[in-house]
């Protein structure tokens, strides 16, 4: 319950099918897709596709944001430089971000911050604090420190 609370929320959409299908052929509807995906192989390699990522793209409204799900940048670094070099060839910004994970392996995973027009840099704390929101682990620290990333990633990209 603590983590499906808002599952029921009148806001939410929830769909079980084929993402590469649902995606193709959306246009403009989406704020934000988040991906968190299975590796890139077998089942999943159709989520780490140039036409997969076109499709994401197409579907975001101009100012829309997509998250990706980008591996171990330690344990699979160059799925994770394949992961980059696909996202930049669609959007127009494209930044790398990090977060420890200690069931995974090396403990830091990785994901792709992608969008139309926002840069993550531009963060504004003064919308973050006024919604006052009790959260245990992301803060305005973490946003921020996310972003930095180790010198073995940043040789990657």
């Amino acid at each position: 319950p603590a983590l499906s609370c808002e599952l029921d929320n009148p806001k939410l959409n929830l769909y079980f099918e084929d993402g590469i299908k649902f995606i193709k052929k959306k246009s403009n509807i989406y704020d934000i897709i988040i991906i968190d995906s299975t590796d890139p192989i077998n089942v999943g390699e159709g989520l780490f596709t140039t036409e997969f990522y076109i499709d994401c793209f197409n579907a975001l409204k101009d100012d829309g944001i997509l998250a990706n799900q980008s591996e171990s940048p330690f344990h699979t670094p160059e799925w994770f430089k394949n992961i980059y070099k696909k996202l930049n060839k669609v959007f127009p910004i494209v930044k790398m971000y990090k977060a420890e994970v200690p069931t995974y392996p090396s403990g830091i995973w990785s994901f792709a911050y992608c969008s139309k027009k926002y840069l993550p840099e531009n963060f504004q704390k003064s919308r973050y604090y006024e919604y006052k929101l009790k959260l245990k682990y992301y803060n305005d620290d973490i946003h921020i420190g996310a972003f930095a990333l180790p010198n073995f990633v940043k040789e990657l990209i």
